[in-house]
C-alpha cells in the first residue's frame, strides 16, 4: 500500500459525523474504474469525506480481468496525482491506495504468479469482491489459496449479493471460510434495494461485521453520505463500536 501525509491544512467547517476516521473503500482516484473519471472530481470527493471527519482513506480502484486491469503502477500515478492536488487545495488527509480485487480468473493467475504484486489494505489484508450476478464458483479454492499464501481477504459489501438474500447462512460460512466481512454505508440507507437493506441490518444485528466503507464513486454518493437523517441513520447500527481499526480485526 503506497501511503503519502498531506502537510498543508485546509481551514473547513468543523467535521461531521460518519462514525470512522478511516475510509477502507472508495473509487476516488482519477481515471482509473467507475469511479472518479477527473482531478476535479476527485478533490470534490475527498474534501467531502474531510468534512465529514474523515481523515484517512485508502482508495481501491477495481482489479478486474475484462473491465479495469488496474497495476501498482497505474494506481499508484493516480495517488500521487490526487496526493499532490490535495498538497496544492490545502486538504490535510492521509491518503493511500490499495485495490478492490475481482475473485475471478485474472485474481487467481495473480495470486499463484505474481503475488507481491497485490496491494494490500493493511499488513496481510487484501480487498475483495464477487460478481454481482452469480457467486465465485471456486471460493472456497480461493479461499484456501489466500489463507496458504498468508493473505487476510475482505469480503467487500456481502450484503449486496442478491444470491445470498434467501439464505443467510451464507455470510456465516464466508466467516468461516476467513473472511472479514465489510458493509457499505449506503446499503443501510436503501441506495442498493430493500434485499441489500434488509442483509445489512442483519450482518450488524449478528455481529458479523467487521468493517464498514463508503464504497464512494461519484458526487452522488458523496451527497447521501451528507445527510444529516443518513448520519443518524449510521450511528443507530454502528452504536459507538470503533470500525476500520485493524487492531480489532486481526
Amino acid at each position: 500500500m503506497f501511503s503519502f501525509f498531506s502537510k498543508k491544512k485546509e481551514h473547513t467547517e468543523s467535521p461531521g459525523t460518519l462514525s470512522i476516521a478511516t475510509d477502507i473503500h472508495s473509487h476516488i482516484l482519477p481515471g482509473l474504474d467507475d469511479g472518479s473519471p477527473d482531478i476535479e472530481t476527485s478533490l470534490q470527493l475527498v474534501k467531502g469525506i474531510y468534512n465529514l471527519g474523515i481523515r484517512k482513506s485508502i482508495a481501491t480502484p477495481h482489479v478486474i480481468s475484462d473491465m479495469f486491469r488496474n497495476t501498482p503502477e497505474t494506481i499508484n500515478a493516480a495517488l500521487k496525482k490526487l496526493q499532490e492536488a490535495c498538497v496544492t487545495a490545502g486538504i490535510d488527509i492521509e491518503l493511500s491506495a490499495a485495490a478492490e480485487y475481482m475473485l475471478d480468473d485474472y485474481f487467481v493467475r495473480l495470486l499463484a504468479t505474481n503475488k507481491s504484486q497485490l496491494l494490500k489494505i493493511h499488513d496481510n489484508i487484501i480487498l475483495t469482491e464477487q460478481s454481482y450476478a452469480s457467486p465465485t464458483g471456486n471460493l472456497n479454492e480461493i479461499a484456501f489459496e489466500l489463507a496458504k499464501q498468508g493473505f487476510r481477504p475482505i469480503m467487500a459489501h456481502p450484503e449486496r449479493y442478491y444470491y445470498y438474500h434467501n439464505d443467510y447462512e451464507n455470510f456465516f460460512t464466508l466467516k468461516d471460510m476467513g473472511f472479514l466481512l465489510q458493509v457499505n454505508f449506503l446499503s443501510l440507507i436503501g441506495y442498493y434495494g430493500p434485499g441489500a437493506t434488509k442483509a445489512a441490518k442483519f450482518l450488524f444485528k449478528e455481529n458479523l461485521v467487521d468493517l464498514v466503507g463508503t464504497d464512494m464513486h461519484h458526487l452522488k454518493h458523496l451527497a447521501l453520505l451528507q445527510k444529516k437523517e443518513n448520519q443518524q441513520i449510521w450511528q443507530e447500527y454502528l452504536q459507538g463500536k470503533t470500525y476500520n481499526d485493524f487492531s480489532n480485526v486481526l
